[in-house]
């Protein structure tokens, strides 16, 4: 049986290393499992025409980010079950932006429209992902800020286990 007093370490502690050998005090600890991607056809329907292979692009997008941060944050965050909606949702900003950022280099950000030279839509929505997407990423801790201000969890006494 583990002893109480011992903890898993911090996301700072496995990054940085422990040379002192302090103890380290676990915060809630989800038990980690392999996460499975989720079918992306789910959000992003297979139809026919333009929409077909804007989607299957955003499939795309989404596959290869998730491929590429769920290795990295299972390592360093032990990421469990309970986070799949959080890094589906993450994938699926990703992808919307690079949905977002086509229209826009295709279409540019100005559109002659009904009542002249307007905004091209799809830059009000790309601020909005981008937006949303760098909540995602301070959650995750997937920036070099968002690594930094890692803290160790409060502790119910007074001692720290960083002396």
């Amino acid at each position: 049986m583990a002893d109480p007093t011992r903890r898993r370490p911090s996301l700072q502690v496995v990054r940085e290393g422990n040379p002192g050998k302090r103890p380290v005090f676990e915060g809630v600890h989800v038990p980690s499992v392999e996460l499975s991607e989720p079918v992306w056809t789910d959000t992003f329907a297979d139809v026919p025409g333009d929409q077909g292979a804007v989607n299957a692009r955003c499939r795309e997008v989404a596959s290869r980010e998730w491929q590429r941060v769920v290795p990295v944050l299972e390592f360093t965050a032990g990421l469990g079950s309970v986070d799949t909606a959080t890094l589906t949702d993450y994938c699926i900003c990703v992808a919307r932006i690079d949905q977002c950022e086509r229209e826009i280099s295709t279409n540019g950000i100005l559109m002659l429209g009904e009542r002249g030279w307007q905004k091209n839509g799809a830059t009000t929505i790309v601020g909005q992902y981008r937006t949303q997407l760098s909540r995602y990423i301070r959650e995750l801790g997937l920036s070099p800020s968002a690594r930094v201000s890692i803290t160790p969890p409060d502790q119910d006494d007074d001692s720290d286990i960083w002396d």
